[in-house]
């Protein structure tokens, strides 16, 4: 497994304007080492506590992405340095992270999770419930967040036709939302596709995948 040509090969493949995730979960310092000296400097990590170690250890210019579901009582080990947080779920969630942020000084950029899914393992609010948050009083009132898109994971089955589809409802919700009057918004990323459908979801609309397997091979458990 040559992790360097595997993520050469990826991005030489990519459209200009997708953002590749390189996913480190389960992965050595050694592996994402191999990574970066390919140039490469956005990693996603599904456990705040894996990314908080790795972050301590690895070069300061690394933008870390946190694409797992967030627990509430733990975002304020990464709010000093993480760059973008994927999996947003709830107004209570985003009230954690506007806090932690303001305590840092700074301004956490996130995505809310859309669930487009059929499983009930995956998570997320439903493009209604995104709506009703952005345009509520209680979220213009959280001026260290700034919402600059969406995130989705499709149904974990062999139909493409059904992925499509859930892809598809991900693009629309993204439309939906971009057209309300909002503050603390700047909707420009859609995250959908991992490494056995990326290449769907950019026909689909995707701007941003998350891809680990491709990568570094099966996870390390």
């Amino acid at each position: 497994m040559d992790i360097q040509e595997n993520l050469k090969h990826i991005k030489s493949e990519l459209p200009e304007h997708v953002t590749l995730v390189a996913v480190t979960k389960t992965k050595s310092i050694d592996e994402i080492m191999e990574a970066y000296n390919t140039g490469h400097r956005v990693f996603g990590e599904n456990k705040i506590q894996e990314m908080v170690e790795k972050e301590a250890q690895l070069p300061k210019d690394i933008e870390w992405h946190m694409i797992g579901n967030v627990q509430r009582n733990k975002v304020k080990h990464m709010a000093p340095f993480v760059s973008l947080i994927h999996g947003v779920d709830s107004l209570r969630l985003l009230r954690e992270i506007d806090k932690q942020a303001k305590r840092n000084d700074r301004t956490i950029n996130c995505l809310l999770q859309i669930k487009i899914a059929e499983e009930d393992s995956k998570f997320g609010m439903s493009s209604k419930e995104a709506q009703e948050i952005l345009q509520s009083s209680e979220f213009s009132e959280l001026k260290n967040v700034c919402i600059i898109g969406v995130m989705g994971m499709a149904t974990f089955t062999d139909d493409e036709g059904q992925i499509e589809q859930e892809f598809k409802n991900l693009k629309t919700s993204f439309d939906e939302l971009k057209a309300l009057p909002t503050e603390n918004c700047n909707l420009k990323t859609i995250s959908m596709g991992m490494s056995g459908d990326y290449e769907l979801a950019i026909t689909c609309g995707s701007n941003m995948i998350r891809v680990g397997s491709r990568i570094f091979g099966e996870r390390n458990y």
